[in-house]
């Protein structure tokens, strides 16, 4: 099926922003510009008054966590999961897992994202039958916390889900490996589960260096920081590594990251709210690393609204830095679209460009935020927000139009969404 998206605004590859029409044969852009008169589109979108952007990229989440949203704020991060997440979470059923994984889907369509790293605990089968069923793309890991009894078996898991699902739905869905941290998966236990991901050509999802009490700990028990004995036992050696959070860095840390390719999935919004501090992320730019934006889990930040991601990754950098050019609003959409769909080993997705992924997302600009038009990109980073989206492709399939939802059903989704929570945190 061919779509034509006609006479919108384009954020392109180099930043500008002309207004053309974006030609979509199946599930790839074909052209940008001029229809040709053999191109005879079954669909027709007019995007007058809009602005395209590729579909934001969620490099880092855990969906199903949207039922515990709001249910533990203003803690720090360890009590935070010690005594109300991981207890919590210890009640998820295979069907709380799939409700809070639609939530997440709806909540993500209806802010423009179209793909989603994600890594959670058990039940990863149904995370991936909720992006299915959504249409959305998912990148899913099974989360893998070594130091439990049964590590072993949660690397089985992830075996099952990279045999079942990695490739699945016309290649929607990418299955990586999710050793949880180096605080939760010993040396012995990642050498492991680098030998199995390695063994499957599979990638590394991992969180690391989120606070100063990880680094400080790590020194204790092992005399190193995370990144230097993780890189020792061989985990990094693989096909690729999405390292999430990279906020307390060092010059050896970033020499690593720099060795190895590592890609980092900055969570700023998650970082500012559970007070773990501000990553180098000028500074890992300037060296070539590659950035991308993660909302982290509803339950840290409290939504997955990657535009306010978007936002704060501007906002925040600058005054950190007192620099007012740290993080620039193109390099920050950059960030949220291109750059993620790098970070997540999507190599075809995040630019509007023909031979890409039609992953696209459309803003209207009929509002007060977007008046006057100024300059697009500043509207959209400054100060826009995401209920301008009103029309979201994925793969070349509408999944949201003026706002009508095509692939999901709100009602129900909130309903059992609410049920599910409603036990879990009694």
């Amino acid at each position: 099926m061919k779509t034509l998206i006609k006479n919108v605004y384009a954020v392109m590859p180099d930043g500008s922003v002309p207004k053309t029409n974006i030609l979509i044969d199946q599930d790839r852009i074909v052209g940008i510009g001029p229809v040709s008169d053999d191109f005879h589109p079954a669909k027709i979108i007019d995007g007058t008054d809009h602005l395209a952007i590729p579909g934001f990229v969620n490099a880092h989440t855990h969906t199903s966590m949207t039922l515990l949203r709001s249910y533990a704020d203003d803690m720090a991060l360890m009590d935070w999961l010690n005594q109300m997440v991981w207890p919590a979470e210890a009640k998820m059923t295979a069907e709380d897992i799939y409700w809070g994984a639609m939530l997440a889907m709806l909540e993500m369509v209806r802010t423009g994202t179209t793909t989603f790293a994600d890594m959670y605990g058990p039940w990863m089968e149904k995370v991936a039958e909720a992006a299915i069923d959504a249409g959305l793309r998912g990148v899913l890991s099974r989360g893998i916390i070594g130091a439990a009894p049964d590590g072993e078996k949660k690397i089985e898991e992830n075996v099952t889900l990279f045999q079942e699902f990695h490739g699945a739905a016309d290649g929607r869905i990418t299955v990586m490996f999710g050793p949880h941290a180096p605080y939760t998966c010993p040396p012995d236990f990642l050498k492991k589960v680098a030998k199995t991901a390695q063994s499957l050509n599979a990638e590394i999802h991992i969180h690391m260096h989120e606070t100063k009490t990880e680094i400080q700990d790590s020194l204790q028990q092992y005399g190193k920081r995370p990144f230097e004995w993780v890189a020792e036992t061989g985990l990094f050696d693989g096909k690729g590594t999405l390292a999430a959070h990279c906020v307390h860095l060092n010059d050896a840390d970033i020499a690593i990251m720099k060795k190895y390719g590592i890609r980092a999935a900055h969570n700023p919004g998650s970082n500012m709210k559970l007070a773990s501090g501000v990553a180098p992320v000028p500074r890992l730019l300037q060296e070539g690393i590659c950035v991308a934006l993660g909302t982290d889990g509803a339950s840290s930040n409290n939504n997955l609204d990657m535009l306010e991601e978007v936002n704060l990754a501007a906002m925040l950098h600058k005054v950190h830095t007192y620099d007012p050019v740290a993080v620039p609003a193109f390099c920050a959409l950059q960030m949220g679209t291109e750059y993620g769909g790098k970070a997540v080993g999507v190599k075809d997705i995040g630019r509007l460009e023909q031979g890409y992924k039609a992953d696209i997302t459309l803003f209207d600009l009929n509002s007060a935020a977007w008046c006057p038009r100024n300059n697009l990109v500043s509207l959209l980073v400054y100060s826009a927000n995401s209920s301008s989206v009103d029309t979201v492709l994925c793969n070349g399939k509408v999944l949201m139009e003026n706002h009508v939802l095509k692939t999901l059903d709100e009602e129900r989704i909130l309903f059992e969404a609410q049920r599910c929570a409603n036990h879990l945190t009694k």
